[in-house]
């Protein structure tokens, strides 16, 4: 067995609806008679040539879960993927937009979710959070309005909140109200930046939204005092190296600065943001990049450990996902 299997590995970064199977897809396409051959190809890839179509064919492919038990079937399959490549902890961006657009309630949604992320826990040991998404380009009146349902729905897997959508769309000082409001209700906050837009952008999702983690954020890489500020202030980046050669922010792996990051001291992870879009997975982020820059069972082991000391879980969890991690040492190598 290899190291890329026998390391327990943790997700911060993945939006839910991005990790639906082609093949999940497809049956629940025909069950409702949604038609997404514009967007699923005869041999069951998605179909998107840049980051324009690719949006497009995330919205055609979420619009085939429309119900409860649909959102509870997408996030049991993505779980126990997840488990079977070694993952023992998974936290998933959900998109209350995308709920809305077919026709359910925030409450219902989470619902549906959480009772596939239990189904998948009970056999898999598994464990899961949901972070509530607001979408920058629906403009602030609309992140607040999640942050609001989010708050007057608690649910007990719901424990984070940030920002996606596109990067070049409204300055973060126009969500800092949003932010403000996520962090006092006790929830973690997280805000992508740094991929579309350059180390500016990374630069102002901390001084405006006062985040301690970061998607993406490897564009901070072009200015050496952010790296500094990275360091210093223990900010975490959700690195998405799949993700970011899929969409041409970087042409190949070994040009990515994820290795570069790391050996500047920056707290990294690794994530499979729209993993079938992107034709990877959260095992495949591990072992491509452990291939290309030579990493080592600890050093995947500390990237492991990186996540679930930054997760939006409480203590308890916290320290037995360590626990877990700990015990992987003493596993001898297959």
């Amino acid at each position: 067995m290899s190291d890329a299997i026998t390391v327990p590995k943790a997700e911060l970064h993945c939006h839910i609806e991005g990790a639906a199977p082609p093949t999940l897809v497809k049956r629940l396409a025909e069950k409702h008679g949604t038609d997404v051959s514009s967007v699923l190809n005869g041999s069951g890839k998605y179909i998107w040539s840049d980051f324009t179509t690719f949006l497009k064919a995330y919205d055609t492919a979420s619009s085939v879960f429309k119900t409860p038990a649909d959102y509870a079937l997408l996030a049991e399959t993505y779980f126990r993927m997840l488990a079977a490549e070694g993952a023992i902890y998974g936290e998933i961006f959900i998109s209350p937009d995308h709920a809305k657009a077919a026709g359910l309630s925030y409450r219902s949604y989470v619902e549906g979710l959480a009772a596939g992320m239990e189904r998948a826990k009970t056999d898999t040991a598994i464990e899961g959070r949901m972070i509530a998404i607001g979408v920058r380009h629906f403009g602030s009146a609309s992140v607040e309005r999640i942050v609001k349902e989010v708050i007057g729905n608690p649910h007990p897997l719901v424990t984070g909140f940030g920002l996606a959508g596109d990067e070049r769309s409204g300055h973060p000082a126009n969500f800092a109200k949003a932010f403000r409001m996520a962090a006092e209700a006790g929830l973690g906050t997280t805000a992508h930046a740094g991929e579309f837009g350059g180390p500016d952008s990374v630069t102002a999702a901390l001084e405006f939204l006062r985040v301690k983690r970061l998607g993406h954020g490897v564009r901070a890489i072009e200015d050496k005092e952010l790296l500094k500020r990275l360091v210093d202030e223990e900010i975490v980046l959700e690195v998405c190296p799949g993700s970011n050669i899929a969409l041409g922010v970087y042409t190949h792996l070994r040009f990515h600065p994820v290795n570069m990051l790391r050996k500047e001291g920056v707290k990294i992870t690794l994530n499979s943001d729209d993993p079938p879009f992107f034709g990877t997975t959260l095992g495949k982020e591990y072992s491509s990049v452990t291939e290309t820059f030579g990493w080592s069972f600890d050093d995947q082991m500390d990237v492991t450990r990186t996540a679930i000391e930054a997760a939006f879980c409480d203590e308890p969890t916290r320290n037995r996902l360590l626990v877990r991690l700990e015990s992987a040492k003493q596993v001898p190598m297959a």
